[in-house]
């Protein structure tokens, strides 16, 4: 299909609704558990310290649902190998000062990218489209308006007045 793909109606209300086309009232709104839920068995290391360092920011905002969790943990993941990658290749340039290990010779001789750049690189890409998917870079945050935490969390006189 062509053009820009859609946007949830929760996004479209947190960016102001910028083409003012009409919102879906019945689309499906996932269940948001009451605590910002743990990260995942799988996630170690600097993948389990990004999603404790955001999963309450994300979840207080109403951006990290149970049909979330998955994506958000694809995106820690990306973030894991990106700090492991850098690491790794960081300890490497100590001993490489002519390249900083950003090359490697191969088997015929030639200088090449080291495989850990290109994970690195990879990885950071990956880290940005799905930081994107949360608002997590400043462009997505640009486009955010204010006053949506009102939308988001009830105030304290909330369901005092009941409708007709």
């Amino acid at each position: 299909m062509p053009g820009p793909r859609p946007q949830p109606t929760f996004l479209k209300l947190l960016h102001g609704n910028p083409g003012k086309k009409r919102l879906n009232k019945n689309e499906p709104q996932p269940p948001i558990p009451p605590e910002p839920p743990e990260p995942p068995a799988f996630l170690s290391g600097h993948a389990r310290d990004e999603w404790y360092r955001l999963a309450g920011h994300l979840h207080r905002l109403g951006l990290l649902t149970q049909l979330d969790y998955s994506t958000f943990a694809v995106y820690c993941g990306a973030v894991g190998r990106w700090m492991q990658a850098e690491e790794a290749l960081a300890a490497m340039a100590v001993r490489d000062p002519e390249t900083g290990a950003l090359t490697i010779r191969s088997a015929t001789g030639c200088l090449t990218v080291h495989p850990l750049v290109r994970i690195a690189i990879s990885s950071a890409h990956e880290v940005v489209r799905f930081a994107a998917e949360f608002g997590l870079s400043p462009a997505a945050r640009s486009r955010v308006s204010g006053g949506i935490a009102a939308q988001i969390a009830p105030g304290k006189f909330a369901g005092l007045l009941r409708d007709g």
